[in-house]
């Protein structure tokens, strides 16, 4: 492949740092995976780009992008086998790179083979749905590394907007920009504010028909799709099935048994449309059923999907914590304190537990009053976080208070 459209890409710092540890390992499959037109391609035009860069030779990198013209009739393993065979001109140590390696039925023999060759350092990505099960599980397990990928972060999303040339703007108002039309990375190149919506609903669209109807059982679809928007309009919300179900009843006159809705949000799971975060106890240190919260892949999917354009900014803001979080390396909980609730607790390895809240502001003595509630509960030492809009932070109880755009514009962390 050569190296001058690679060259010309916003390369996503972030998951490049995730990456570089595994390189150079034979050893270890490489699986990019996010929801669709998330930048997973992109990456690996960036890891490309940086082994040119680093002295690859161009005959090392092996790059099969099987939606591409050319490359759609590779549909079995022995097709795919001889795509990358007749690529492979020599013995030189080879970087193989296969982007939507599930338009092949039964890859996961093809990619084990060439983990096992020694010879060859391999990367995938593919439909969310389908890449991380199965049989890779199955024939893979513990030979593959994931590197999950989200839409552009607000540090990102600026950074693109420099890269792509556009115009300076007050912070503020990319932040809304973000808010309302999300991070799909395609979607910046878009000025028309109806053009992007366009484009983001096209991409719900191709996830819904590639990745759920091809290869799930789905009956009735228009049902699917009535439960897709329900789920998509009460995002950060509680779920409740039984409530959805007799909502779906009632108020829409579409009938849906429990197992059926929970089967039709597990496969918008599977998509990465929507994320489940479950209920973490603390006194019982164990993740608890029902009530469980599903944040959007990206906020752009709410607003492409509804003709109401107003911004509620709490659920829109916990949201984006969540993927922030998430995008950071964190698991990320809802943390039950008693009868008391805290939006999140997030932990990741070796690093204990942080407690975080989210509100737009606490500038009304009751609202705060509200926020710091659940901090008093707590009764360990771990650290714990307020993250509003608000100008001056306030300084209460050894709660860290910051400013949520301010601290994800730099790039910040907990």
């Amino acid at each position: 492949m050569g190296d001058s459209k690679i060259q010309k890409r916003y390369r996503r710092e972030r998951y490049l740092e995730k990456v570089r540890p595994f390189v150079h390992d034979a050893g270890l499959i490489k699986v990019i995976t996010g929801i669709r037109r998330c930048g997973k391609s992109c990456l690996m035009e960036s890891i490309a780009s940086e082994l040119v860069d680093g002295g690859v030779p161009l005959k090392d990198i092996i790059y099969l992008d099987l939606e591409k013209r050319g490359l759609r009739s590779v549909k079995t393993p022995d097709a795919l086998d001889a795509a990358i065979d007749e690529r492979v001109i020599d013995s030189d140590f080879k970087y193989l790179f296969i982007d939507e390696v599930q338009s092949v039925k039964g890859f996961e023999e093809v990619v084990n083979s060439y983990r096992a060759d020694g010879g060859f350092s391999v990367f995938i990505t593919g439909s969310n749905s389908y890449l991380l099960s199965g049989e890779l599980i199955t024939k893979l397990t513990g030979r593959y590394v994931e590197i999950e990928m989200f839409t552009l972060s607000f540090d990102e999303y600026l950074g693109m907007r420099s890269f792509l040339g556009k115009p300076e703007q007050p912070r503020a108002q990319s932040f809304r920009e973000w808010l309302r039309y999300g991070g799909f990375p395609k979607s910046l190149e878009f000025d028309d504010t109806r053009a992007k919506s366009r484009y983001i609903e096209d991409v719900v669209d191709q996830i819904i028909k590639k990745d759920v109807y091809a290869r799930s059982r789905v009956r009735n679809r228009a049902t699917f799709e009535r439960v897709m928007t329900y789920i998509i309009n009460n995002f950060a919300a509680p779920t409740n099935l039984e409530g959805i179900a007799r909502y779906l009843n009632e108020a829409a006159h579409l009938p849906i048994k429990r197992q059926t809705l929970a089967r039709y949000i597990d496969l918008l799971v599977a998509a990465k449309v929507i994320y489940r975060c479950d209920r973490f106890d603390l006194k019982s240190k164990r993740s608890l059923q029902g009530g469980e919260k599903y944040y959007l892949a990206d906020p752009g999917i709410y607003f492409a999907r509804n003709v109401d354009a107003t911004m509620n900014y709490g659920p829109l803001l916990e949201n984006t914590a969540y993927t922030w979080l998430r995008a950071k390396g964190y698991a990320v909980s809802v943390g039950i304190i008693g009868k008391l609730e805290v939006d999140f607790i997030a932990r990741r390895a070796d690093e204990g537990y942080a407690y975080v809240q989210v509100s737009m502001s606490v500038a009304d003595p009751a609202v705060e009053e509200r926020e710091y509630r659940p901090f008093g509960n707590v009764r360990d030492n771990w650290p714990q976080y307020l993250l509003t809009l608000d100008p001056l932070p306030l300084e209460r109880d050894g709660v860290t208070h910051l400013n949520m755009m301010e601290l994800m514009a730099d790039g910040g962390d907990l």
